[in-house]
C-alpha cells in the first residue's frame, strides 16, 4: 500500500542519517528500502527513474529520491525527501567546517572515519552485486556492463560519452531484439505501478509554472545578493561560479571536483589546494551525496573573503554554495520526470534505458574499485580497513543486517582501534 505522508518523512530523515557511500551506496539503500522492503515502488518505476537521474547533470542520488518523494506523496513528497537527504549533511558539514578552521584536524572524528570507510566500501560492494543481479538478465547486458567499468577504469572515457553509447545502443537493440532489450520484469507487490497517479500526467501549462516558479527560486536569490553586496562580491560571485556548477555536472561529483578544485583554488582563490583536498575528506565522511564538498568550499570562500561578516559570512558562504548547487536539481524533476513517467511505454525508450541500466552496473563496479583502491591501498595493503570491509560486507550479504548498524559498528572499531593504547 500507498505510505502515509508521515510514514514517508520518518523515513526520508531515517535517509539523510544513514547516506553513506556516495551514490552507488546511497542509490542501494533506497532500492533496498523502496522496491524490496517496503514495497513502496516497483522494480520498473525504481529503475526507470534511476535511468533519468542518471542523465541529468548534478547529484543523481540526491534527484533519485526527489523523484521517489514526488512519485509518492506530489511536490510536497518531492521536496521533503530532496531536502531532509541533503539537510543532516549540511548541518554535519557546517559543524566539521568550523572545527575545521578553529582547531584543525580532530583525532577521534579522524578515527570514526577511519572505520566508516570500510563499511562504505562494502555498502558500494553489495549495491554493485544486488543491481547486477536484477538488471543483468541477458549475456548482451553483462557484456554491457563489463565494457562500460573497462572504459571508465581502463580507458578513461568520460562518463556522458558512456551513458550516451548505452542509449544508443538501447535504441537501436531495441528494434533488433526486443527480446534482449525490454524493461526488467515487475517484482511485484508495490503501491505505485498501474495506473499511474494523476499528479504524474504531464502537461504543458504544468511545466510552464514550474519553470516560472523555480526559475524566481534559481535568480531571485542571486539578484538579491547582487543588491545587497554588489556582483563583484564572494557570494554574488559564488552563485553564479555554483549555478554553472550545476548545469555542467554530467558525472557525479567524481566528474566534476577536478573542475570546481580548479576554478575555486586557481581562479578564485577561495582556498588552497591542501584544504580543497581535506574537504573532499570531510565530505566524503558524512552522509548525503559528495557533491557537498562545495559546501566546504563555500564556507571557506567566504571565511577567507567576507572577512567582515566574520563566522556569520563563512556559513553563509557555505550555504550559498549548497543553495545553487541543489536548487536546480529540484527544477529538473519536477519539470521532466512526467514526461518520463510518461514514456515508461515506449520501446524505443525502454530498450536505451534497459542498456543504460545495465552501464550503471559497469559504472557502480568502476567507482567501488575506485574507492577500494584509496581504502585498502593507500600506501599497501590496510588489514584493518580490509577486515572491517570483508566483516561489514559478511554482516549485509550474509546475515542480513542493517545499514545501520554495519555503519555504527565500524565507525566504532575506528575509534577503538586508533585512540585505544
Amino acid at each position: 500500500m500507498t505510505p502515509t505522508f508521515g510514514e514517508a518523512l520518518r523515513f526520508w530523515l531515517r535517509l539523510g542519517f544513514i547516506s553513506f557511500g556516495g551514490p552507488t551506496g546511497q542509490v542501494a539503500i533506497m532500492h533496498t528500502e523502496l522496491v524490496e522492503r517496503r514495497r513502496w515502488l516497483s522494480e520498473p518505476r525504481f529503475l526507470h527513474a534511476l535511468n533519468y537521474c542518471m542523465l541529468l547533470p548534478g547529484p543523481e542520488a540526491m534527484q533519485l529520491a526527489t523523484y521517489a518523494g514526488w512519485l509518492l506523496h506530489r511536490t510536497a513528497g518531492g521536496l521533503v525527501a530532496g531536502g531532509l537527504f541533503v539537510l543532516p549533511s549540511v548541518a554535519i558539514l557546517l559543524g566539521l567546517s568550523w572545527i575545521y578552521v578553529a582547531f584543525g584536524s580532530v583525532p577521534w572524528i579522524a578515527a570514526m572515519f577511519y572505520g566508516l570507510k570500510p563499511a562504505v566500501l562494502a555498502i558500494v560492494a553489495s549495491a554493485t552485486i544486488r543491481i547486477g543481479r536484477r538488471t543483468l538478465r541477458h549475456p548482451v547486458l553483462w557484456a554491457v556492463a563489463a565494457l562500460a567499468f573497462a572504459s571508465l577504469f581502463v580507458l578513461r572515457v568520460p562518463f556522458p560519452a558512456v551513458i550516451v553509447g548505452a542509449a544508443l545502443v538501447g535504441l537501436v537493440g531495441a528494434r533488433l531484439r526486443p527480446d534482449v532489450f525490454r524493461a526488467a520484469g515487475h517484482t511485484g507487490g508495490a503501491a505505485l505501478d498501474s495506473p499511474p497517479p494523476e499528479h504524474t500526467l504531464p502537461s504543458a501549462r504544468r511545466a510552464l509554472r514550474v519553470l516560472t516558479v523555480w526559475g524566481a527560486l534559481w535568480v531571485g536569490p542571486m539578484a538579491a545578493l547582487a543588491a545587497w553586496r554588489g556582483t563583484g562580491d564572494v557570494f554574488f560571485r559564488e552563485a553564479v561560479f555554483f549555478s554553472k556548477a550545476a548545469l555542467v555536472t554530467f558525472g557525479g561529483a567524481y566528474a566534476v571536483l577536478p573542475y570546481v578544485a580548479q576554478q575555486a583554488v586557481e581562479r578564485h582563490g577561495w582556498l588552497t589546494a591542501t584544504q580543497m583536498v581535506d574537504g573532499l575528506g570531510l565530505a566524503e565522511t558524512t552522509p548525503g551525496p559528495l557533491i557537498m564538498v562545495l559546501q566546504f568550499v563555500g564556507f571557506l570562500a567566504g571565511h577567507n573573503q567576507a572577512t567582515d561578516l566574520g563566522l556569520p559570512g563563512a556559513v553563509l558562504g557555505a550555504l550559498t554554495a549548497t543553495y545553487f548547487t541543489f536548487v536546480p536539481c529540484f527544477l529538473w524533476i519536477f519539470l521532466g520526470a512526467p514526461w518520463i513517467e510518461r514514456s515508461r511505454g515506449n520501446p524505443a525508450l525502454a530498450g536505451a534505458l534497459t542498456v543504460i541500466t545495465a552501464a550503471v552496473v559497469g559504472v557502480v563496479l568502476n567507482l567501488a574499485a575506485w574507492f577500494g583502491s584509496h581504502v585498502l591501498l593507500p600506501r599497501g595493503v590496510d588489514w584493518f580497513a580490509l577486515a572491517v570491509a570483508l566483516a561489514a560486507f559478511a554482516a549485509m550479504q550474509r546475515f542480513r543486517l542493517d545499514i545501520v548498524p554495519v555503519v555504527l559498528g565500524a565507525a566504532a572499531l575506528g575509534l577503538l582501534y586508533r585512540l585505544v593504547p
